[in-house]
């Protein structure tokens, strides 16, 4: 699926930052340098992490598997067309069988379905270890973001989450799905972050201000 000359174009999902160019002229925000360039304290890498890590454990995930014929079935951790059959890329999903599971449906040489699926994650390939379950028979134990709640809202005006946001745009941030502002923070949802890329964030923009989510998540042991 990928010639080795150019990143996976799941890699390079990003949300569109009608703010450019109000944040284009607001680099250095916050007191952080734009990606690429050094640390304002000295302390931090040029870059953000050029790679998305691999899981050390099993992880869980959320997210339509799609599979076109002749192809292999990826798992769209991001947004899905609304098209019949639907669109969406992402990362190669190995060990699947349409044939074991329930809830699928095809449409021009694509079948797909949406399913909590655990598994192993090496940075490049989900390898499905258990039994898939439908996302509408999925009932999980919700944790509380303690950065959504209203009495801990972040310190940063929308002005600057939105320059930090095209920032963080233009750097082609690996496994990047999607981010938003909301109270009072960026916050940056990516394939898979093992806290290299919340530690690169902290270090470039301060505490705080970018909050890093993972759509696979670590199993709880």
């Amino acid at each position: 699926m990928n010639d080795g000359a150019a990143l996976p174009r799941w890699r390079g999902a990003l949300v569109a930052v009608g703010a450019l160019a109000l944040a284009l002229g607001m680099t250095g925000c916050l007191g952080a340098s734009a990606p690429g360039g050094p640390a304002a304290d000295g302390g931090t890498p040029s870059g953000p992490p050029a790679t998305i890590p691999a899981a050390d454990g099993e992880v869980m995930g959320q997210g339509t598997v799609l599979q076109r014929d002749g192809e292999t079935a990826m798992l769209c951790l991001g947004a899905v067309m609304e098209s019949y059959p639907p669109q969406c890329s992402g990362p190669e999903i190995a060990g699947w069988d349409w044939s074991s599971v329930e809830g699928a449906e095809s449409a021009s040489g694509v079948t797909w379905g949406a399913y909590a699926v655990q598994g192993t994650w090496d940075g490049v390939t989900f390898t499905s270890t258990a039994e898939p379950i439908m996302l509408a028979l999925y009932d999980p134990m919700v944790e509380p973001d303690p950065f959504l709640d209203p009495a801990n809202t972040g310190a940063s005006s929308d002005d600057e989450l939105a320059a930090v946001q095209a920032e963080l745009d233009n750097a082609e941030l690996s496994g990047l799905l999607s981010s938003w502002p909301q109270n009072g923070y960026l916050f940056v949802h990516v394939v898979y972050d093992d806290g290299s890329l919340q530690q690169w964030v902290d270090g470039a923009y301060g505490a705080d201000v970018v909050q890093v989510r993972s759509a696979l998540r670590p199993i709880a042991g």
